[in-house]
């Protein structure tokens, strides 16, 4: 009996624990975003040059790579509650430095510092989720665990888009520095009632003989999917990240509530249509008729279509609003769905033996490509304004189809007893 009983508890502790970390998350999500807006908005009124304002987020890119790199392996040594934590207490220094700071500290490379900090914070949290829903699902249900991965993809999505308007809310109402402060108060709430309510030791179960060295694929058709995933992600942030709120701001007059808005919609609507792109991509497999490399392909020589159309109607002098935002909302559609067929497409090139490793490693790709479009951002639209980011984002999504039609024509064939779908990356 007490053999029974401790049986039925242990998956009521999982998911206690797992809507605990889920909880943390979405907080950790809100933040993250609320922060980018801050710091973008602040500093632009303070006058920073659309390459300044791109440089305060280099780090903050450069470390998603690193801690990309090392959190799978971190998380395997030590548990997932550790990077959890370490994740949580880390998003509290990063807001705290700029809340606290005196406003003369408050340049580029202070700046710098603390975003590295928040983007180190936002992907040990994003992971230890992101692993943790392992533990409540019963092996071999792997359908009902992409049901789960899908419903946290579209959460995530949706909350980092409430943030974006967050961000703007707080900088309108109560200020830069007093709306950091604010945020690292809800961080440290979200630690504070993990710390009490979490039960267990650990999060998982944590094995002292995980190796680095098996973080680094050797897989093909890992490799090139990593290398079209830079470029899709870099397509999308090379306008995203500063040239689009620079532009929306500076050149049609909205204001920072409008910018926010918009921006927040845009997020909430990709994680809508990307939380529902897995169902159908799992539908199709029962069918039979899974995506392949040519799925990739296609939908990325499509996805090229939009920025070269948004950027011809901008050099034609079209209406900017109607330009820009109805075709943007269109790239977030197709956007959705190309990454959507990547991320069913890892789980299926990945090593059986090493799927955490191979998305790890997929992960740091992600991160590369939002680094370069990060940079680029800033300075294609100093240079020659949003329409040259449009242009390099079409380039880029080229790229990625050309990249696709190098993999494989059918997805890899996986066995019943293989989980998987266990790895499924969310982005």
């Amino acid at each position: 009996m007490a053999s029974a009983g401790a049986a039925v508890e242990e998956p009521r502790t999982d998911l206690r624990n797992y809507a605990l970390v889920t909880g943390a998350y979405w907080t950790d999500t809100m933040v993250d975003g609320a922060s980018r807006m801050l710091v973008l908005f602040y500093f632009d009124q303070l006058g920073f040059s659309p390459f300044q304002l791109a440089t305060l987020f280099l780090l903050y890119e450069f470390f998603g790579i690193v801690t990309n790199l090392v959190g799978g392996w971190v998380a395997a040594r030590f548990g997932l509650k550790t990077t959890l934590f370490m994740g949580l207490s880390v998003q509290i220094c990063a807001q705290s430095l700029l809340g606290f700071a005196p406003e003369a500290w408050l340049v580029v490379p202070y700046v710098m510092a603390s975003q590295a900090l928040s983007g180190i914070a936002k992907d040990l949290t994003k992971m230890s989720s992101k692993s943790a829903v392992k533990l409540v699902v019963p092996e071999g249900q792997e359908g009902a665990l992409y049901k789960w991965v899908a419903i946290l993809t579209g959460s995530k999505n949706a909350l980092k888009g409430v943030g974006f308007f967050l961000g703007g809310l707080l900088l309108t109402t109560v200020g830069f520095q007093t709306g950091v402060l604010v945020l690292a108060a809800m961080v440290a709430t979200a630690l504070v009632s993990v710390s009490v309510l979490m039960r267990g030791e650990h999060l998982g179960r944590p094995d002292a003989k995980a190796k680095f060295k098996h973080m680094f694929s050797n897989n093909r058709a890992v490799n090139i999917l990593a290398g079209a995933r830079i470029f899709l992600f870099a397509s999308r942030d090379v306008w995203f990240v500063v040239g689009l709120p620079v532009f929306l701001y500076s050149v049609v007059g909205w204001n920072f509530w409008q910018v926010s808005l918009y921006l927040a919609a845009w997020i909430i609507g990709y994680g809508i249509v990307q939380a529902s792109a897995p169902r159908f991509v799992r539908r199709r497999a029962e069918e039979g008729g899974e995506p392949d490399g040519r799925t990739a392909a296609w939908l990325a020589f499509v996805l090229a279509t939009l920025p070269a159309g948004i950027a011809i109607a901008l050099s034609a002098d079209a209406d900017p609003t109607a330009s820009v935002v109805i075709g943007l909302i269109i790239f977030g559609v197709v956007f959705a769905m190309n990454s959507a067929v990547h991320s069913y497409l890892i789980l299926s090139y990945a090593d059986n033996d090493k799927v955490a490793m191979n998305v790890g490693f997929y992960y740091m790709a992600n991160a590369g490509g939002r680094l370069a479009g990060t940079v680029l951002s800033g300075l294609l639209y100093q240079w020659q304004g949003l329409t040259a980011c449009l242009w390099v984002s079409a380039a880029f999504v080229v790229a990625a189809g050309l990249l696709s039609l190098m993999l494989p024509r059918t997805s890899a064939h996986r066995s019943p007893g293989i989980e998987v779908p266990r790895a499924e990356p969310v982005s």
